[in-house]
């Protein structure tokens, strides 16, 4: 193997594995969405509804 062969080959997987990185620390970083108690929290029925204590 070269040394031009040698450069592009750790060159792409600096690259890749720079990518890899950033995208696993947005992902690690991203605060959840808030969601929901319950089904019967959205339901437009009002005959569903529990009367609450």
């Amino acid at each position: 193997m070269n040394t031009s062969a040698i450069i592009v080959m750790l060159l792409t997987l600096g690259t890749v594995t720079a990518l890899m990185l950033y995208f696993f620390w947005r992902v690690m970083n991203t605060p959840p969405k808030p969601e929901p108690d319950s089904y019967l929290d959205n339901d437009d029925e009002p005959g569903r509804q529990e009367p609450l204590p």
